[in-house]
């Protein structure tokens, strides 16, 4: 199971920090992915962290701002967001997957995120 949290109201140029727990002991055997989805809008893709947390790859629209890391020995996994914009408001998710494979197989049931302007 995955548990997000950290959502809440910010002003735009701020900062937010999301956090994901999960729950069993194989934690560190998946690839973590944040995803959001806007009012209106599909979901998309945020970020993407694998397993050891050397690699990172971020969605063109977050890039520079949005920086994921993960904690394998807390079965965390983090989203800092950095000067958050407007258009960065929707509710996020995070989610799991298999190195193998590009389909996500866990997700967190979200958290709302909103950036005032």
């Amino acid at each position: 199971q995955l548990q997000a949290s950290g959502g809440g109201l910010v002003q735009a140029g701020g900062s937010l920090r999301l956090s994901c727990a999960a729950s069993g002991r194989t934690f560190s055997s998946y690839v973590m992915g944040w995803f959001r989805q806007a009012p209106g809008k599909e979901r998309e893709f945020v970020a993407v962290i694998m397993r050891s947390g050397g690699t990172t790859y971020y969605a063109d629209s977050v890039k520079g701002r949005f920086f994921t890391s993960r904690d394998n020995a807390k079965n965390t996994v983090y989203l800092q967001m950095n000067s958050p914009k407007p258009e960065d408001t929707a509710v996020y998710y995070c989610a799991a997957r298999e190195e193998a494979t590009t389909r996500y197989v866990y997700w967190g049931q979200g958290t709302q995120v909103t950036v005032s302007s």
